[in-house]
């Protein structure tokens, strides 16, 4: 019998999802109430969750799964072998039948049979909604109904996916650096196809990728920071790579980055950071506006060293791993991978993967 059913909670207004950054006890396991369970987190509160009854824990969600507001994390039940059934809340409607996968896409049998007569390509189609037979046809046409004649330069084009704050920024800093020509921006928010940001054309969805690169657009920037959630980020760079896209490096004229720092593409430097000797900035990582990462560092892929961070000489960070704003360290500390530390958190001690510790602490080597 089930007991409990333990939901996400809502820890911000403005935020309809958390990541579950922890679970701290194992599928079947026997709790107390009042025991420990999960930690979730958005990007201004991290929050644990205990359990609510006596029981045997039945978890639903993984580590590492963003969710949404009211979905189910786990259930209580009464004993360890009892049999349960029950999906995320928001795939209540769907059966395997009607929502068949095609790696992470969520697309419904009748749309993916159009699909494939239409020869649309399945990788190109969001997997942030359930694709139905409309948005099929929505990007089957997509390629007839835009313009994608770009302002005439010599200089390479360059694509900037997504038109959100971060994407802004990237305009102004390519805008700056001045070596390329923005040919437009890609936004799977149709609502703003057709208009502009920062005087740049929004061309259109994901599924105009294809044909970019057959117009010679070859080199892209992705303008999604994936704050909530690095995997978002990930995955459009997966997107972007697999259509035929190159990311360059992007280095704002008022950064600095001495000589003998050894960079990777598609890595973003903001303005007024510094990166500094034989620094090791891997593939895709971002060091952020005012950010500082000492000589001898290494920053893994996808990593994001947010505003202001202080990284101290020496200091490794892993892949997919959030340095938040403000946060400082010790020299010569080891960050792990999939890491989240909170804003204004002081590290002393290494961090281990998966680990999140919470905005302004005290880091020293052991959960406080």
């Amino acid at each position: 019998m089930i007991k409990s059913e333990i939901l996400v909670p809502l820890l911000n207004a403005n935020e309809p999802e958390a990541r579950l950054v922890s679970i701290h006890i194992k599928n079947g396991q026997a709790v107390e109430k009042g025991a420990l369970l999960f930690t979730i987190e958005t990007t201004k509160a991290v929050s644990d969750i205990e359990s609510p009854e006596t029981g045997f824990v039945r978890l639903v969600a993984k580590e590492g799964d963003t969710v949404a507001v009211g979905e189910s994390l786990a259930v209580i039940t009464d004993t360890f072998d009892e049999p349960v059934e029950i999906l995320r809340r928001g795939d209540a409607k769907a059966t395997p039948e009607e929502m068949p996968s095609f790696g992470t896409l969520r697309i419904t049998k009748p749309a993916r049979i159009l699909a494939e007569s239409l020869g649309v390509d399945l990788a190109t189609l969001s997997t942030d909604q359930l694709v139905t037979e409309k948005v099929v046809h929505q990007a089957d046409s997509a390629t007839e109904k835009i313009d994608l004649t770009f302002p005439t330069s010599e200089k390479p084009y360059l694509l900037i996916f997504g038109g959100g704050g971060h994407a802004k920024a990237i305009m102004d800093m390519v805008k700056l650096i001045n070596i390329y020509a923005i040919a437009g921006i890609l936004d799977d928010d149709e609502l703003l196809t057709g208009k502009q940001v920062l005087g740049i054309q929004v061309l259109g969805t994901r599924v105009l990728l294809p044909e970019l690169v057959k117009q010679g657009v070859i080199l892209a920037a992705n303008g999604v920071g994936g704050i909530i959630d690095i995997g978002v980020r990930v995955r459009i760079f997966e997107l972007l790579e697999s259509t035929g896209f190159k990311f360059p490096a992007l280095i704002h004229p008022r950064a600095t980055v001495e000589p003998s720092a050894k960079i990777g593409e598609g890595i973003q430097v903001f303005a007024n950071a510094y990166v500094g000797s034989e620094a090791v900035l891997h593939p895709r990582c971002m060091v952020n506006t005012n950010s500082v990462v000492s000589h001898d560092c290494e920053i893994g892929s996808y990593t994001h060293i947010a505003p202001g961070a202080l990284l101290a000489g020496h200091v490794h960070v892993g892949e997919r791993t959030l340095v938040g704003m403000g946060v400082t360290t010790t020299i010569g500390v080891h960050i792990g991978s999939g890491v989240r530390i909170g804003n204004g958190a002081i590290v002393l001690a290494d961090v281990p993967d998966k680990m999140v510790i919470q905005a302004g602490r005290y880091w020293v080597g052991k959960v406080e």
